[in-house]
């Protein structure tokens, strides 16, 4: 992390040519009477000279504005008491944001592994639902076909002639045990539930690894937000700006410094000013003991005037008086102004010494949120082995699930083969009744031709005899031939086997039996 360069300017603000280097420190008037430039663009620089005050209660109010004035070194104390806060601000801001952006580094990198883990674990989740949704295809192709062959076995009526004996009407499902599809499919249904059950689980771990990974990220993106976009406008050098990154902290530094140093100029210039002012009353008639009353009740920290207005007056010119007198005047007319531009710095310095507050109190939220997620992310990590172990519980049951699916399936196959095979067995069976019954037609056309012509063959036979017995019987002894009278020879159809007689079905139904068959319906 690059560390932000500071400007840094010692506190040790000169006052004349005394430093001051903590707060009470006295200041002690050395150089000239002239009250000296606040700045470049002060309000408070010198005007033209004007008429020069002469009156010594025209220089006692001088005076005492002038000593009045002097408390403002109690702003230029607080001026030092704010710069030092900030330069704390500062070094503390450079440990925090060095902690934060450290935290923030490595958070960000275990929060790329975990996503890369969650990622394939989804992976697994969508090919298990994508698996899982093709096999309910399956089943239920399965299921379907199934039932359409059992519903077909549920309106096929057996044919009445096929059973006499009944009076019950049944249909070809009555004759198998529709029990064993019940099983068959109940245990298919289980084991698409455990599977589905799995899946479901594995869903609700990724949702959950996927909230906290979401949660984490979401304090990480979040904890930046108030330092690096402000809600609300800021003053100038309160908060950087867009194309400036980094704390604001040391361009607030720097120009408190600057108001700093304006403020303990001014100060010294208020110094100058009041010395002068006991300087013109001691060198006026009757003001020296004014000059060392005026002189005794100083601001606390403040010692100067006592040696001027204790000390005689030096002799001075007519000439030289009038000049310190013009001096004076101008310069007393700038106080006010000088005293203006002091409480301007001091109320600019603590409305940037608040924003630089309010600056360090989001730093330390967002340092406090990263920890935070760094906390959330170690709860995570501590719960990443059961989160993969999730995973692989799945891969193993889905494989478990899937193989009795499938074995299931080929039963759930076969069973259907088999109620399709008895159907068309029945349709079938229709025709070779159909087959048997012209069969016996035949038969009986045939045996029925013969009939007639043996019974034919009987009566000639008979008529043959009849005559020979009449030509000859007269002549021929009874025993020479016992069988010379027996009658002709007489046949007779007899069944020996296949008692029951075929089905009398109608030509009807045998005919859509063929058609169904030769796959005509």
């Amino acid at each position: 992390m690059d560390q932000p360069s500071f400007a840094t300017v010692p506190m040790d603000y000169t006052v004349a040519s005394q430093t001051t280097t903590k707060p009470k420190t006295e200041l002690t008037l050395i150089g000239t009477l002239q009250l000296p430039m606040v700045s470049s663009n002060s309000s408070a620089s010198i005007r033209e000279a004007s008429p020069a005050p002469s009156s010594l209660d025209t220089l006692v109010s001088h005076l005492v504005a002038s000593k009045r004035s002097l408390s403002s070194i109690e702003h230029v104390w607080r001026a030092n008491e704010i710069v030092t806060d900030t330069r704390l601000h500062l070094e503390a801001s450079v440990i925090t944001s060095a902690r934060t952006f450290f935290l923030r580094a490595g958070i960000t990198t275990q929060l790329h592994t975990l996503e890369s883990v969650h990622a394939h674990s989804q992976a697994i989740e969508s090919g298990g639902a994508e698996e899982y949704g093709e096999v309910l295809r399956t089943l239920d192709e399965a299921d379907k076909r199934l039932r359409r062959t059992l519903e077909s076995l549920r309106t096929t009526i057996v044919e009445h002639t096929l059973r006499p004996d009944s009076d019950q009407r049944k249909n070809l499902l009555d004759f198998v045990d529709e029990g064993g599809v019940d099983k068959l499919l109940a245990a298919v249904e289980e084991s698409a539930n455990a599977a589905k059950e799995a899946h479901t689980e594995l869903v609700e771990t990724n949702l959950g690894f996927q909230k906290d990974l979401l949660r984490i990220q979401n304090i990480i993106s979040g904890s930046g937000e108030a330092l690096h976009h402000p809600s609300r406008k800021q003053s100038v050098g309160s908060f950087q700006s867009d194309t400036t990154p980094g704390s604001p902290i040391p361009h607030i530094l720097q120009s408190m410094e600057d108001r700093a140093k304006d403020m303990a100029n001014n100060l010294e210039s208020l110094v100058k000013h009041f010395d002068l002012c006991v300087t013109a009353i001691k060198h006026t008639e009757g003001g020296g003991d004014a000059a060392q009353r005026l002189t005794d009740d100083l601001p606390e920290g403040m010692a100067v005037g006592q040696q001027i207005a204790s000390a005689p007056p030096e002799p001075i010119t007519d000439q030289e008086r009038e000049e310190m007198l013009e001096v004076l005047a101008n310069d007393a007319e700038q106080v006010e102004e000088v005293l203006a531009e002091i409480r301007d710095h001091i109320n600019e310095m603590e409305t940037l010494l608040e924003n630089t507050t309010t600056y360090m109190a989001k730093l330390d939220e967002e340092h406090s949120n990263i920890l935070r997620a760094f906390r959330q992310l170690e709860s995570l990590e501590a719960r990443l082995h059961g989160f993969i172990a999730q995973s692989q519980v799945f891969v193993m049951r889905w494989d478990d699930a899937k193989g009795k699916i499938n074995e299931r399936m080929i039963e759930l196959e076969s069973l259907g083969d088999f109620y399709s095979g008895y159907l068309s067995a029945y349709d079938n069976l229709l025709v070779e009744i159909g087959r048997r019954q012209f069969m016996e037609q035949q038969m009986e056309k045939v045996l029925q031709d013969a009939m007639r012509k043996l019974e034919t063959l009987h009566e000639e036979d008979s008529m043959k005899r009849e005559a020979f017995k009449t030509d000859y019987g007269d002549f021929l002894p009874v025993d020479i031939w016992p069988g010379l009278t027996n009658p002709p020879l007489r046949f007779e159809t007899i069944q020996v086997n296949g008692t029951e007689k075929v089905p009398d079905i109608s030509k009807s139904v045998i005919q859509r039996a063929i058609h169904r068959v030769e796959g005509k319906v």
